[in-house]
């Protein structure tokens, strides 16, 4: 006779395996449609690339990117407290979702209706409201897929996903610099961009809401005022492993920064028109669709910490091909930190789910989000001001410090949660 907390765990397990066909099918093809279209939001070669195109500097560069990281700061939060006390949280993931889709496609209006500094305040107000749902999409979505998706299962799906979806989406970024920028395809290369991405994720977020068939939670938090928040996080960074993981992945964030400037960094080197915008992130982004596979391959036989420390090595790797090298190297430079990139994500997205309890794990991906998303709002600030004064030296030397540190911490101090020492 099972107890009443087993009784629970084993209908959720069943309706989890009854429905995993379905479930994984929904779950994979909106990852494919989402990361085609935000992948070309999110590539470190457009965005700053078009921000640099409407001011000529890299202090507006990074205060761009930084609206974008604030916004996304915190909302984690917000939409943590959220999901962990409801049944059901896809209703929740489709509302947030759809108000994200609706930034990108604002993108792209008033890249073709505005131009000027009034073009660049609007399109810093709408970083910082995209930034917020996206924070806010992160958490649903990160916790939909560990309700649905078993989690030695998880890897294989985001490395499929990964794989299509980056394969589409390096081969639209390549398009996106040589046709429709260079091109200026509709009137505005920039606009029909942000265009394409915002109809790929609208399509992808509709197969998931119509595709996925969501357990209910087998345990939920009781809903708690948000000022007692900090006492559960509290609670939460007594674990170990965990919190030892959140000071890697700040020190790691910290280089993440410097993924938009070092477009800037090539520009400068080999020119910053359509062509080398497309062929940089025809670098990045198939390097990171093929390199998804093999993380997800690694993450589901040995552990995701394992895929952690390879990511940072090779985010090591791309850094230094890119001080060190010249000409074609600059574009296996980005190839590598592509590699290092999707690795990081991959695993800092699964990691986060395996530390402690089940029902703690919307507000692990919020605490984890916003500490990211801080590092990530004030870096580019600081960056863009120190590189329009100093260069970029100030900037590698702190990337690859940090990196370091981040390796140091999780090579000594985080332990594989699937079978902790």
């Amino acid at each position: 006779m099972l107890r009443p907390d087993e009784a629970v765990w084993a209908r959720h397990h069943a309706f989890v395996e009854g429905n995993l066909r379905r479930n994984y099918a929904a779950t994979l093809i909106h990852g494919v449609f989402g990361m085609t279209g935000f992948r070309l939001i999110y590539a470190p070669t457009i965005i700053p690339a078009y921000l640099y195109l409407q001011t000529g500097s890299t202090a507006a560069v990074g205060l761009g990117m930084a609206m974008l990281q604030l916004g996304g700061t915190a909302s984690p939060i917000l939409s943590g407290a959220r999901v962990e006390s409801r049944s059901h949280i896809l209703p929740y993931a489709i509302t947030v979702g759809s108000l994200m889709r609706v930034m990108v496609l604002a993108l792209a209006l008033t890249a073709w209706w505005l131009d000027g500094m009034v073009l660049f305040g609007a399109t810093l107000v709408i970083f910082l409201m995209l930034g917020f749902f996206q924070g806010a999409q992160r958490v649903a979505f990160q916790m939909l897929m560990a309700k649905v998706i078993p989690i030695d299962r998880r890897g294989r799906l985001q490395g499929v996903r990964n794989l299509l979806g980056g394969g589409i989406a390096a081969g639209l970024a390549w398009a996106a610099g040589v046709y429709f920028i260079e091109r200026e395809w509709l009137g505005n290369g920039y606009a029909t961009t942000f265009l394409f991405a915002f109809l790929l994720t609208t399509v992808g977020l509709v197969v998931l809401q119509l595709g996925i068939r969501e357990p209910e939670a087998p345990r939920m938090r009781v809903p708690v005022p948000l000022s007692e928040r900090w006492e559960q996080f509290r609670e939460l960074v007594r674990h170990r492993g965990y919190r030892a993981f959140l000071y890697a992945h700040g020190f790691s964030s910290i280089a993440r920064v410097g993924l938009p400037f070092w477009t800037i960094f090539v520009g400068e080197r080999l020119g910053l028109d359509g062509y080398v915008i497309g062929a940089l992130s025809l670098s990045f982004l198939a390097s990171e669709t093929v390199s998804n596979l093999a993380w997800g391959q690694i993450g589901d036989r040995f552990g995701f910490r394992l895929v952690y420390l390879g990511s940072l090595i090779c985010s090591l790797g791309g850094l230094a091909l890119l001080v060190l090298g010249d000409g074609a190297v600059l574009y296996a430079a980005f190839a590598l930190l592509g590699f290092g990139f999707s690795g990081w994500m991959m695993s800092a997205s699964t990691l986060v789910l395996e530390f402690g309890e089940h029902e703690d794990i919307p507000m692990r991906i919020a605490l984890t989000t916003t500490v990211e998303g801080a590092v990530s709002s004030i870096g580019p600030v600081i960056a863009g001001l120190a590189i329009a004064a100093l260069g970029f030296a100030p900037l590698i030397l702190v990337a690859f410090a940090s990196i370091a540190v981040a390796l140091a911490i999780v090579f000594w101090r985080v332990s594989e949660p699937r079978s902790p020492l």
